[in-house]
């Protein structure tokens, strides 16, 4: 099951791959250009764009009485997905594969874009932390010592690459006893680290808690900056565009990496299985594991350097420090993110979504059925209709990248001096023009 997911091949896609590719990178110049004449002001201002919710559905939605429902739901979900991960059979119809890799790791991008950072919200680590805090009689916000501010997001960085490792590299994927120790390596160094700088150690180094907050400024729900002063009270819950959502992106150490490991690893996840990699595998006769742990290190890098060297090809004056540019416009390559992940993610997580639903009705795989869902067949409608999904694929990667043009333009507008704003995007728009091209390379499995 694990095995099924990617991007499909050229035949699946409706038109010639050098027409698509072509036609993706000219559909970036043009909307470049089109931004350098049309578009000379700042548009995006998250600290007081916004439509403030009704009082009564703001009241409901900070309330605890739903904090703590969504707790607990996520507390049922963990400990139903673990005893099917610790007693179930080690074989593709046990559950635990499939939320871990499919509900978990896929699931987070359509869940964050609707609903926000719900893995913040539904975190059992979060929710465990909380009752050990309580039984000790501390706050489970404040830690021992104060979090570094240098390390920012570097934690989560590392931890991102941990899981997309586990997943693409590590030649023991499926087997449970390889998901067990990497789910208990995770929750020992949540726990630990929350316990040591409390509650911003989860914000800033749970990869799962990262990455679905980066997904979720491009949803529509926000929230206003917490009101200054000793008796100033949390930022109103407001809905805004997605694009003045992820103005509200705050840039950390480390954030680039962050990007970085989730745009490399799906390029790498992309061009693992072509015949031209398997067959260079095969010729060195070397290690397999090694080799693939070093390629996607280098897809990763690639990114992030590639990236980097963009970033900063331009002056900036006295508004901003130089060094500080990649992770001021990192917020730009979330729309590329989740068009790769739509394109290369869709038919595996609708298909293998239906399936890992029915197994969760039978954790330990002998014949039961606890949640009525076991006799469901899954819908396999999206698979059959191999055109709109390509087209929908094509589509998102395209979109992705105009709409990251977009949020680098109306940052540059607000950052860059009058005479770089345009010049000084340049860079950013050559290395966008590469992924766009490379993306779409990969998605017809040249």
């Amino acid at each position: 099951m694990i095995l099924l997911h990617g991007l499909g091949g050229a035949k699946d896609l409706p038109v010639p791959a050098p027409l698509a590719i072509a036609g993706g990178t000219a559909a970036l110049v043009v909307s470049f250009c089109v931004l350098a004449l049309a578009w000379r002001q700042p548009r995006y201002d998250a600290a007081h764009q916004g439509r403030p919710l009704p009082s009564l559905l703001a009241a409901v939605l900070d309330g605890r009485p739903f904090a703590w429902l969504l707790r607990v739901l996520g507390l049922l979900f963990f400990g139903w997905s673990t005893w099917a991960l610790v007693s179930g059979p080690d074989n593709n119809n046990n559950p635990a594969l499939g939320v871990f890799y499919v509900l978990v790791w896929v699931g987070v991008v359509p869940a964050s874009l609707l609903f926000g950072r719900v893995a913040r919200a539904v975190s059992p680590v979060r929710t465990i932390n909380l009752a050990l805090a309580r039984l000790r009689g501390v706050d489970p916000g404040a830690g021992l010592y104060a979090y570094p501010a240098r390390l920012g997001q570097w934690p989560a960085a590392i931890g991102l690459f941990a899981f997309v490792w586990q997943e693409l590299a590590n030649p023991d994927q499926v087997a449970l006893g390889s998901i067990r120790l990497w789910l208990a390596v995770y929750v020992a160094v949540m726990l630990i680290g929350a316990a040591l700088f409390g509650d911003v150690w989860l914000e800033r180094a749970d990869p799962f808690e990262v990455y679905s907050d980066l997904l979720a400024h491009l949803s529509v729900w926000g929230r206003l900056p917490v009101q200054p002063g000793p008796n100033g009270r949390p930022g109103r819950l407001v809905v805004r565009t997605p694009l003045s959502n992820l103005d509200a992106l705050v840039p950390r150490p480390g954030t680039v990496a962050v990007v970085a490991v989730l745009f490399g690893s799906t390029a790498y996840d992309s061009y693992k299985d072509t015949l031209r990699w398997v067959n260079f595998i095969e010729g060195l006769g070397v290690n397999s594991e090694l080799l693939n742990t070093a390629a996607l290190l280098g897809f990763c890098l690639v990114v992030g350097i590639t990236f980097t060297i963009a970033a900063r090809c331009t002056a900036v004056g006295d508004r901003i420090a130089h060094r500080a540019l990649p992770r001021v416009f990192a917020h730009a390559v979330v729309p590329i993110i989740v068009g790769y992940m739509t394109a290369h993610y869709l038919s595996y997580f609708v298909s293998q979504g239906q399936q890992t639903l029915t197994f969760l009705s039978d954790p330990l795989v002998r014949g039961d059925d606890y949640l009525g869902t076991a006799g469901l067949s899954p819908n396999l409608w999206l698979n059959f209709h191999p055109t709109l999904l390509a087209s929908v694929k094509v589509a998102a990667v395209v979109l992705g990248h105009v709409v990251g043009a977009v949020a680098a333009h109306d940052r540059a507008m607000r950052l860059l001096p009058a005479r770089h704003q345009v010049t000084g995007q340049l860079g950013m728009l050559v290395v966008m023009t590469c992924y766009t091209a490379t993306g779409l390379y990969l998605l017809f499995g040249i």
